[in-house]
């Protein structure tokens, strides 16, 4: 692993926290991701399960954890099912967790072999007392799954194999959990912004008028490689010009000409843990008048709702005020009128015309993570704040996007040291 070693008393924790949830009498299995196949014998990049590495900290394909708290046999109580290396596989695929390993790095005492999952599990469904089965999906409001996981096989097997046991949805459990972080996944957190805002600093040295946005993307990559993450959190926002105005632009192949904007959404993974940035600077440097009036818009945008985001509020109540916030600041700046205003639709605000999307999300293993966005907001939860205007017309589009923790008394900026002013972002793209 390329991050410094997670201590096992995150997962040991994350376990008990789930199986106070679960009903008695209970098992539940979670499933590793698969590989993914790209064409012809090439895969991509492997990505664990969120929820397993949240229970395990395993970062190796074909794993199963299974918990069933109520077995007459403590000590299968836990259980981790692990792929059996061989001289082939270190030879192909390199090292892989002996069980000695496994129990050092997760916590549970009880490893075996995949091999001996079936012969156990079907002891626990007939023996052991087993009623509910808690079983995994990627169960997220904006998720619109189209390839059969591993989860999804599995479900079909069990309830096929099992037909009267009574079934229940783990994701639900593992989303309230996930949601509130604890101290280490925030030190985890607060890492990966770290290497991202190095990472900003060094593009700030960078771009110039005539620099190709992949050329950006390149610099960003190599910091975030540097520093022990494996890479882009996501598919990163380099979006220069009227790119700027396009909310998911990942093509990155334009030409960063004089005088526009460049739009930067990016963000470093690190130990399987997210950051998610977004800054907007001057390609040659300098904010022209109309840049920089804008830009200083959306910072109050952001501040205010720095100062709206606190334990107990409802995501979409706090949106709906910073749309209000969002609001003057376009009357400000001439965007909409005062008639815009009065005949705007309610549930379609005049403000949406240039500011399109939502003021943030759930930050976390996953980038837009696990969360019920209609639950109130609660300390140690982690949070994207990111308002953006765009003007297509002009194209100019601006957002600037921190990750911050929910705290007992309002929240603690994780990006609090990368720049966000116009004059230091000046400063520092023009200093030698």
């Amino acid at each position: 692993m390329r991050y410094e070693k997670i201590t096992n008393k995150l997962f040991i924790e994350n376990r008990k926290r789930l199986t106070k949830l679960l009903k008695p009498g209970s098992v539940a299995v979670i499933n590793s991701n698969d590989i993914m196949p790209t064409n012809a014998d090439g895969t991509l990049r492997f990505r664990q399960n969120s929820d397993l590495f949240y229970l395990t900290g395993v970062d190796q394909e074909e794993t199963i954890l299974v918990l069933c708290p109520d077995y007459p046999d403590k000590k299968y109580r836990e259980v981790l099912f692990l792929r059996e290396t061989n001289e082939t596989i270190a030879t192909w695929e390199g090292h892989k967790l002996t069980r000695e390993e496994a129990r050092s790095l997760t916590g549970v005492e009880t490893v075996l072999w995949l091999s001996e999952f079936s012969r156990l599990f079907h002891t626990m469904m007939v023996m052991g007392g087993v009623e509910y089965v808690y079983l995994n999906t990627n169960e997220h409001y904006r998720a619109d799954v189209v390839v059969e996981s591993r989860d999804a096989r599995f479900i079909k097997w069990c309830r096929e194999k099992y037909p009267l046991h009574k079934y229940e949805r783990l994701a639900p459990l593992m989303a309230g959990l996930r949601a509130v972080k604890s101290k280490t996944e925030i030190e985890l957190i607060q890492k990966a912004c770290n290497i991202t805002g190095s990472a900003f600093r060094r593009v700030l040295k960078f771009v110039k008028p005539g620099v190709k946005e992949y050329e950006i993307e390149a610099e960003l990559a190599h910091e975030f490689l540097r520093h022990g993450s494996r890479g882009f959190a996501y598919e990163p926002i380099i979006a220069s010009g009227a790119n700027s105005c396009v909310l998911h632009y990942i093509d990155n192949s334009a030409t960063c000409n004089d005088g526009d904007v460049l739009l930067l959404d990016v963000g470093a993974e690190y130990a399987n843990y997210n950051a998610d940035l977004t800054r907007t600077i001057p390609v040659n440097g300098r904010f022209t008048k109309r840049q920089r009036d804008v830009y200083n818009a959306v910072l109050r945008v952001q501040r205010e709702a720095f100062n709206l985001l606190h334990p107990g509020t409802q995501y979409f109540t706090y949106h709906r005020e910073v749309q209000k916030v969002m609001e003057a600041e376009l009357l400000r700046l001439k965007l909409l009128d005062k008639t815009d205003i009065k005949n705007q639709n309610p549930d379609k605000p005049a403000c949406m015309k240039y500011f399109m999307h939502g003021t943030g999300h759930h930050l976390g293993l996953d980038v837009h993570d696990t969360g019920n966005m209609f639950d109130k907001i609660k300390e140690g939860m982690v949070w994207t704040v990111e308002p953006g205007i765009y003007i297509r017309e002009e194209g100019l589009g601006i957002r600037l996007e921190n990750n911050v923790v929910i705290t007992r008394n309002g929240l603690t900026d994780l990006m609090r040291d990368i720049p966000i002013e116009a004059e230091e972002i000046e400063e520092l793209m023009n200093s030698k």
